[in-house]
């Protein structure tokens, strides 16, 4: 059995997709995946990429992706790398091919001069908690994440235009 990991290019847009779409079937959160192929692509790869994709291939069949971008530290004076998603398919799970995704990740941030990796993991996924845990990472308890989103999001976003209108 080979392991290898890839950047991904264009013409995995289709097979992200799909990894997406499995992975939030996993998380039980399937109903919650809206995005267009075609605006994905843009995002991943066009005149200014938002994030980047690997590729995770055991014996030459893509069985998994890592979706990540660069975040930065205030308090080191770094960047960071925040894994989006990690996701391997069930039938890949146990090949290592999970770890070789967040090692990969790891070398990126030290090649980088990141700071950190950091990413967030479902509370009620134990047997992913425990894997990241055997790898040396640790939760951060003290954190709660915040979200503002859809009508929320437009109407702060309003706020912004409101006071420019007064100035």
């Amino acid at each position: 059995m080979t392991l290898s990991i890839r950047p991904a290019t264009p013409a995995d847009v289709g097979l992200i997709a799909d990894l997406i779409r499995a992975l939030a079937d996993y998380e039980k959160l399937l109903d919650q995946v809206r995005f267009d192929e075609a605006v994905l692509g843009e995002k991943l790869f066009g005149a200014r990429p938002y994030a980047e994709v690997v590729i995770g291939e055991i014996d030459g069949a893509p069985q998994g992706f890592a979706l990540f971008f660069h975040n930065f530290s205030t308090f080191e004076g770094k960047p960071g790398i925040y894994l989006e998603d990690l996701f391997v398919r069930p039938e890949a799970r146990g090949s290592g091919l999970g770890k070789a995704l967040l090692s990969h990740l790891a070398a990126l941030a030290v090649e980088r001069d990141c700071a950190r990796l950091e990413w967030s993991v479902l509370d009620w996924n134990e047997p992913s908690i425990g894997f990241y845990k055997a790898l040396g990472a640790r939760l951060m308890d003290e954190w709660t994440i915040m979200r503002v989103d859809g009508t929320a999001l437009a109407q702060l976003g309003e706020g912004a235009a409101r006071l420019a209108e007064k100035v």
